[in-house]
């Protein structure tokens, strides 16, 4: 059975909207550095599918509910990614306090990290 279509996919997904939900207002977090702070790799199968573990949170938060403040996920490049409610989503974390320049936000300022995740942005300095 694959992983996409196994009970242990609601179960990461589930993982994946409870970091989220945790996630401060006016704050962002990257799909990456969520697939960091779960436990573990989600299933080796993936891939060979070709799906990375950041993919596969993009792919939870795709299927994420109503109550899930999904706008604050980004990516690592401090970007909203392409999709039709991108441009709601930008107006979102703008409605946060949260500036873009050149379609994009500065991680330094913007990203929040749990107690539990000792990640350091990936971000350069866009400034």
């Amino acid at each position: 059975m694959s992983f996409l279509r196994s009970p242990a996919r609601q179960h990461y997904f589930e993982q994946v909207w409870v970091y989220v939900r945790n996630v401060p207002f006016g704050k962002v977090v990257t799909y990456g550095q969520i697939a960091r702070a779960l436990p573990g790799s989600i299933d080796p199968a993936l891939e060979d599918q070709g799906i990375s573990d950041s993919q596969l949170v993009g792919i939870a938060m795709a299927a994420c509910p109503e109550d899930v403040p999904w706008h604050r996920v980004i990516n690592a490049q401090g970007r909203v990614s392409t999709r039709p409610d991108s441009n709601q989503q930008e107006a979102l974390l703008e409605a946060e306090g949260i500036r873009f320049h050149h379609g994009r936000l500065s991680l330094d300022e913007y990203q929040w990290f749990d107690t539990e995740t000792a990640d350091k942005p990936q971000q350069h300095s866009l400034f």
